[in-house]
C-alpha cells in the first residue's frame, strides 16, 4: 500500500493507493456517526454494503449510472435524504462509485448546510487517477459539463485497486487517457512507461499519476494559473463529448489531446492511445462541437484558455481564438459528410 498526503492546510488529506483497502475504510474515515453512502447502478452492491457495515449509522443511496444523473435534481434528492434522516453538521457523505458520483457527492456534502465531511471511494481507473483527488466537484445544466460546482476537498481517498478488477477493459482505458494526460505535461519517464511492452501496474500507474496531480493541486488549488494544465485535452474533449456520440469521458479526452499537440507528440502520444485501445479519429459535426466550447467555462470573451504540449513531458498555455482551435480540430479530425 502507499499513502500519499496533499499539503492544503487545514483540508490536507491523505490518498491511499493499494489491494484490500475498502475493508478496511473506517480505519481511515470517521463512519462513527450518520453517513450517506452515494452509489450508482453500475457498481457492484457489495462495495456500498462493505462501508455501510462499517458506519454507525449508515444510509445507502444508489442513483442511475451516467452523467444523467450529475444534475441538480440528484443534488436536491440527496440533500433532501440527509433533511429528512436527521444529518447534521457533524455527518458525513460517502461517495463509491466513479467520477460522476465523486463530482455529484462531493457537490451535495460541499452544499448540505454549507459543508459537510466528505470522503471519496473512486471505483474506476478514471476516478483513481484523477477526478477523487483535488476537490472539484459539480453537476452539470443544459448539457455543459460541471458548470454548476464548487471546491470540496475531501476528507480522506482510498483508491482500492482490487475495485478495479470488475471493469471492463474498455472502462480501463478509459480511466487511462487521464494519466496518458498527466505523462504528457509532466513526466516523460511515465509516458515512456506507456511506450514500453513492459507495462507498469496499475497500482503503480495510479499513485504516480496522483502524485503528480497533488503536486498541481499543492500549487494552485482552485484553479487561478499551474492547475489549468490538468485541462490538457479537455477544451475540445468536452465539446465531442457534449455531441453525445457514445464516446466515454476518457475516450473524449484522448482525442481532444491530438489536436493540441506538436506533430512529432502527435505520433507518439497517437501510438500510446491505440496501444490502450483508445480512439485517435473520429467523426463528428465540428460546428456543434465548436458551440459547446464556447459554453466552456475555460472560454473567456473571444479566446479560450488551452494548453499545448511541444514536447512531452512539457506544456504551455496559450489563448486560441475560437478560428485557431476550430483549425486545430479540423485538421486532426477532417470529416466527412459535414
Amino acid at each position: 500500500m502507499k499513502t500519499l498526503h496533499i499539503h492544503l492546510g487545514a483540508d490536507s488529506y491523505d490518498i491511499a493507493v493499494g489491494h484490500g483497502l475498502l475493508e478496511k475504510a473506517a480505519e481511515r474515515f470517521n463512519l462513527n456517526r450518520k453517513v450517506l453512502i452515494v452509489t450508482d447502478d453500475g457498481v457492484p452492491p457489495s462495495y456500498a454494503e462493505t462501508v455501510c457495515r462499517q458506519c454507525k449509522e449508515g444510509h445507502i443511496v444508489t442513483l442511475r449510472q451516467g452523467e444523467e444523473s450529475k444534475t441538480m435534481l440528484s443534488v436536491i434528492e440527496l440533500c433532501r435524504t440527509m433533511m429528512l434522516r436527521g444529518f447534521h453538521r457533524g455527518d458525513a457523505v460517502v461517495a463509491v462509485g466513479g467520477g460522476v458520483m465523486g463530482d455529484l457527492a462531493g457537490f451535495t456534502a460541499a452544499s448540505y448546510m454549507r459543508g459537510i465531511d466528505f470522503y471519496n471511494i473512486p471505483t474506476t481507473v478514471l476516478s483513481q487517477v484523477d477526478s477523487s483527488v483535488g476537490g472539484k466537484t459539480g453537476v452539470n445544466l443544459d448539457h455543459i459539463k460541471n458548470i454548476v460546482g464548487a471546491f470540496k476537498q475531501p476528507k480522506g481517498v482510498i483508491a482500492d485497486v482490487d475495485l478495479l478488477k470488475t471493469l471492463p477493459p474498455r472502462q480501463v482505458a478509459n480511466g487511462l487517457a487521464e494519466a496518458v494526460k498527466m505523462a504528457a505535461t509532466f513526466d516523460a519517464s511515465l509516458f515512456e512507461a506507456f511506450e514500453r511492452d513492459e507495462p507498469l501496474s496499475m497500482t503503480d500507474i495510479i499513485a504516480r499519476s496522483i502524485a503528480l496531480k497533488i503536486a498541481v493541486v499543492e500549487q494552485d488549488e482552485k484553479e487561478s494559473g499551474l492547475r489549468k494544465v490538468l485541462n490538457f485535452g479537455h477544451t475540445l474533449g468536452h465539446g465531442i463529448e457534449s455531441l453525445g456520440l457514445g464516446y466515454d469521458h476518457g475516450e473524449c479526452v484522448a482525442l481532444g489531446m491530438l489536436p493540441m499537440c506538436s506533430e512529432e507528440v502527435k505520433i507518439r502520444l497517437s501510438t500510446v492511445l491505440q496501444r490502450l485501445g483508445l480512439p485517435t479519429a473520429a467523426v463528428f459535426d465540428p460546428e456543434a462541437a465548436m458551440l459547446a466550447v464556447s459554453h466552456d467555462k475555460k472560454a473567456g470573451g473571444d479566446t479560450v484558455s488551452s494548453v499545448l504540449v511541444d514536447t512531452i513531458g512539457s506544456f504551455r498555455f496559450a489563448n486560441l481564438t475560437m478560428d485557431v482551435l476550430r483549425e486545430r480540430l479540423t485538421r486532426t479530425f477532417p470529416q466527412i459528410g459535414f
